[in-house]
């Protein structure tokens, strides 16, 4: 009993340091500390309406069970009853679990659709609150992001939107009489910015060599890197010779299939700078458990040197313009 009660505050202190992870650590209850509107709503309906209906239904059958034991044993009646329907018992059993999976489906579809609804900067989404009408008010992406699920690696491509001053610097260059109406087509479109790279877990070797503090299985070599308090549009896709996948992200509450040939699209807006991890969560060959997501948030500044140094270089020497973890 001692050594129980001194373990209870080691036990304690645990959990408050994993909420400040973006990975699960050994002993950890619960979700993952969430960081995104769409996590928010999610640990709310899962600690709220999902938790607490469960375990009044379990404890309903658990006295449910304990009554019969004791009421109904042989001892207590030699000679069984014969009644085999009862009317209002069976209205009851139907009626009450119907009612129960109303209460739970009015709230998740809301949550559901909250992650499957792109912002637009007017629409305003759940956050903490389930039950309001939308009370969180999200900006419009900044940017998109494609993630494709090659066996076994993900392969990340950014389009990122063109400073204006520098679109129309771009779209005052001469042109002749012929391509005129071309280019001008083209310079009506928003301009972007493209850079694709790739990102392979690191072993345990390159792991301690160049990454020791971050977790085994879940280290990559190259990071998805946003900037934090900006909505990132997620296209998720897979090769087209390849298989299903599933880009997820615990911490920022997205989880969508990667299918050969088709194109899902979620989305995140993470208020908190770290590096949150997560996983293929599809079974998608034997190095599935291979496949890590590795998601660095950093400052709008940090960011934009990372971005422009990625588009003047390589994405090594991008990362080497960001901190030490």
């Amino acid at each position: 009993m001692a050594a129980s009660a001194a373990l209870l505050p080691a036990v304690a202190f645990a959990q408050e340091v994993d909420l400040e992870q973006g990975h699960p650590l050994p002993g950890q209850i619960g979700l993952q500390h969430s960081v995104t509107p769409i996590m928010d709503s999610i640990t709310v309906f899962h600690n709220g309406i999902l938790l607490w209906s469960a375990v009044l239904i379990t404890l309903l059958v658990l006295a449910l069970l304990i009554y019969v034991i004791v009421r109904f044993n042989a001892k207590r009646n030699p000679t069984p009853s014969a009644t085999t329907h009862n009317t209002l018992v069976e209205i009851v059993w139907t009626v009450v679990p119907i009612l129960i999976l109303v209460v739970i489906a009015i709230p998740s579809f809301s949550v559901l659709t909250d992650q499957l609804t792109m912002p637009d900067g007017q629409r305003k989404y759940l956050g903490s609150n389930i039950f309001s009408f939308g009370e969180t008010e999200v900006p419009a992406p900044a940017f998109t992001i494609k993630a494709t699920g090659v066996q076994w690696n993900w392969e990340y491509e950014y389009s990122v939107p063109v400073p204006a001053a520098a679109a129309a610097t771009t779209a005052a260059a001469p042109a002749d009489a012929a391509t005129a109406p071309a280019e001008t087509a083209e310079a009506a479109a928003p301009a972007e910015a493209t850079a694709t790279f790739s990102s392979f877990m690191l072993n345990e070797e390159q792991r301690a060599a160049s990454k020791p503090n971050q977790p085994r299985l879940l280290a990559v070599d190259n990071e998805l890197v946003v900037p934090v308090n900006a909505t990132i549009r997620m296209q998720i896709t897979s090769a087209p010779d390849g298989v299903i996948h599933a880009f997820a992200v615990p911490s920022f509450g997205i989880k969508i299939d990667a299918v050969p040939g088709k194109l899902n699209e979620t989305w995140f807006n993470a208020r908190k700078e770290g590096i949150y991890y997560g996983q293929c969560s599809e079974l998608c060959g034997k190095d599935h458990a291979f496949m890590p997501i590795a998601v660095r948030v950093v400052s709008q500044e940090q960011f934009d040197l990372w971005w422009k140094t990625l588009q003047a270089g390589f994405v090594e020497d991008a990362n080497d313009t960001l901190p030490a973890l």
